[in-house]
């Protein structure tokens, strides 16, 4: 059974993980604490692939402290060799009394099995705290490890009317700069972000994580392109700031897609879906790069293609307090649309918050990949 306290501890070691966001990738965001007569004497998380993990960081801080202490982990520690040792085997080797995780590892390299190696070992296991925050957190993580395809998120700003652009194609800027910072946050937290050609044509985007602080992580930026209509001289091929793959299909000229080489760009050549690039086929190819996270800001059309995909986890929609009106104004998704009112996308979990002037919905398409294992992840817990 967990103690109330636990609860305490394990939102400190939540805390701790989310200080590598966007840096872990493609292992998980893990934070550790190690605990003796009630104060923290130790504290660590993993900060990069192939770095310790966050129980070798914190029993490092701890020392000696650690024998007979209580460990807490947002992530069931590992018991496998990979690029690092066995946390659990670390853990046991430190004389830990008690280990309180907050949920098991669904890799199935884990998966329970670090757990029964602390308790075969005679250390005290409780799991399960806060499970629904440690899931939410490793999101990403889950639907990769387990479907082997990235965490598919869409973003787009809309006005209260839900409209991208005016009725000309005017969008800079529907939101204001709270919501543009906050944008390109979750820029540096992805592992790729993705456009149509549309958009190139359109804006001629750098698609960089520019932090007022500095210091923000590009992602690799995807275009798909169907028939590599891209200018070589596009920011996104040309510019250098970042990696770039634009997705074509067989039926793309041979002289721009050799063009789009000889600029810098990685081209890859995918199957025709149902109305260009097959967005399973580049979703497949990005996860077997390790890429967890891909973060969609398209246009209508490629929403709605990564929507028919199934491809989307999460949406963030930003709502801006204006009114463009206008029956030739873009919405966010595009395509044929809902015939009837029980074809529409469903949508689940919703939160919203304010950003400054504008306001940020949150949400999950209900048909999601890999929902059942997240949900099962959040649920073993008791707090």
């Amino acid at each position: 059974m967990y103690k109330e306290q636990d609860k305490a501890f394990m939102r400190k070691a939540l805390e701790i993980a989310r200080r590598a966001c966007g840096r872990t990738s493609p292992n998980p965001l893990v934070g550790a604490l190690v605990v003796k007569d009630g104060q923290v004497v130790g504290e660590g998380c993993h900060l990069c692939a192939g770095t310790p993990h966050a129980e070798v960081h914190a029993l490092a801080a701890a020392g000696e402290a650690a024998s007979g202490a209580t460990v807490y982990v947002t992530l069931e520690p590992c018991c496998h060799f990979g690029r690092t040792g066995p946390c659990a085997d670390a853990l046991i080797a430190a004389g830990v009394k008690r280990v309180v995780a907050a949920m098991t590892d669904p890799n199935p390299k884990v998966c329970g099995q670090g757990l029964d190696r602390l308790r075969a070992a005679g250390v005290e296991v409780v799991e399960g705290v806060l499970a629904d925050e440690a899931a939410r957190l490793n999101e990403a993580f889950i639907k990769w490890v387990t479907t082997g395809m990235p965490f598919g998120i869409m973003k787009t700003a809309m006005t209260l009317d839900g409209k991208i652009a005016t009725r000309s194609g005017r969008s800079k800027w529907i939101t204001g700069p709270a919501a543009r910072e906050r944008v390109h946050r979750l820029r540096d937290e992805c592992d790729a972000i993705l456009v149509g050609v549309g958009t190139v044509l359109a804006d001629d985007p750098e698609l960089t994580a520019r932090l007022p602080e500095g210091g923000g992580k590009n992602p690799l930026r995807v275009v798909v392109d169907s028939m590599a209509r891209t200018p070589p001289t596009a920011k996104v091929a040309a510019d250098g700031l970042a990696p770039t793959l634009i997705a074509v299909t067989e039926a793309a000229p041979a002289d721009r897609v050799a063009a789009l080489r000889a600029a810098g760009a990685e081209v890859l050549v995918l199957p025709w879906g149902a109305t260009g690039v097959d967005f399973r086929a580049l979703w497949r190819v990005l996860g077997e790069r390790k890429l967890t996270s891909v973060l969609v800001e398209g246009g209508a059309a490629v929403n709605a293609s990564a929507l028919a995909a199934n491809v989307v986890d999460k949406i963030y929609a930003f709502v801006a307090p204006k009114i463009f009106g206008g029956a030739e104004a873009p919405g966010p998704v595009g395509g044929a649309g809902a015939d009837a009112v029980d074809e529409a996308v469903l949508l689940e979990d919703m939160s919203a918050e304010p950003v400054a002037g504008d306001l940020l919905i949150t949400a999950y398409p209900a048909a999601r990949e890999g929902r059942d294992v997240y949900r099962a992840c959040g649920r073993i817990g008791q707090g």
